[in-house]
């Protein structure tokens, strides 16, 4: 059974049609990209796949190991293993981190019909997880992403993905501001995550991701609507000719 199914997806904000009908299936251990030129629909699609307020599906569905979410709200999306990397993750200030990080796994555990997982057992959990991304105790202890530099908010998402175990992750333009040693760490955490029933779709904007995270299969997405697909080779026909030709078919 595919994992992930994007079906003629058509969603707005507003009176404005951002997605225009785009069809995808990512299937167990795939890794899918998605690349594009600024404004083609690409962090759109990820948070309308996230269910985030503000986008209006206008056509088409969604389904996640062959259920609909589309009446599913954020959250309950998350606890389904749907899991999204924020281009920009956000601060929030006064919540703890390590508070924030048992929280979410234990909504996830519930979810699963699992107990929830006590303070001792967690802590040890999280450290080891932690220590594989170059995350030091320090980090845990401060409120979520407050006084973070850019590569340590996108190691502590994948942190968050290490811990909750999603079915799908999506990681959007995950390479964003980050430099070549954070963009390394950062993708070996994504790497060695990825387990034989899990998907992850990468939205990026360049190919230098998919050196490091090495896709099936590339999309590319112009005005709403994926017009090209491919191998690996698409990407780097990208990085050589630009988006161009793309945009004009498009």
């Amino acid at each position: 059974m595919p994992l992930l199914e994007i079906e003629n997806l058509h969603a707005s904000i507003g009176d404005k049609p951002i997605l225009k009908g785009i069809t995808l299936t990512i299937n167990p251990t795939e890794i899918h990209a998605i690349m594009g030129p600024n404004g083609s629909g690409k962090s759109t699609l990820s948070y309308v796949l996230a269910g985030r307020e503000g986008y209006e599906v206008t056509d088409g569905d969604i389904r996640l190991d062959g259920v609909s979410i589309l009446d599913m709200e954020a959250d309950e999306r998350a606890r389904a293993g749907l899991f999204l990397a924020f281009q920009y993750p956000v601060e929030l200030p006064g919540v703890g981190g390590m508070s924030f990080l048992r929280g979410s796994v234990n909504a996830r555990r519930i979810a699963n019909g699992e107990d929830e997982i006590d303070h001792i057992a967690f802590v040890k959990t999280v450290r080891e997880a932690a220590a594989n991304l170059g995350i030091k105790d320090d980090m845990l202890k401060r409120a979520v992403n407050v006084g973070f530099s850019g590569g340590e908010k996108k190691r502590y998402e994948i942190l968050q993905m290490a811990l909750l175990e999603p079915r799908m992750a999506i990681l959007d333009e995950t390479d964003s501001g980050l430099d070549v040693d954070a963009l390394r760490i950062v993708s070996e955490g994504v790497n060695s995550l990825k387990k034989d029933d899990m998907g992850v779709l990468v939205i990026t904007h360049y190919q230098r991701l998919l050196d490091y995270i090495i896709p099936d299969h590339v999309h590319i997405l112009a005005d709403g609507r994926i017009v090209k697909s491919g191998d690996k080779s698409l990407a780097l026909e990208v990085e050589k000719s630009g988006y161009g030709d793309f945009t004009n078919a498009a």
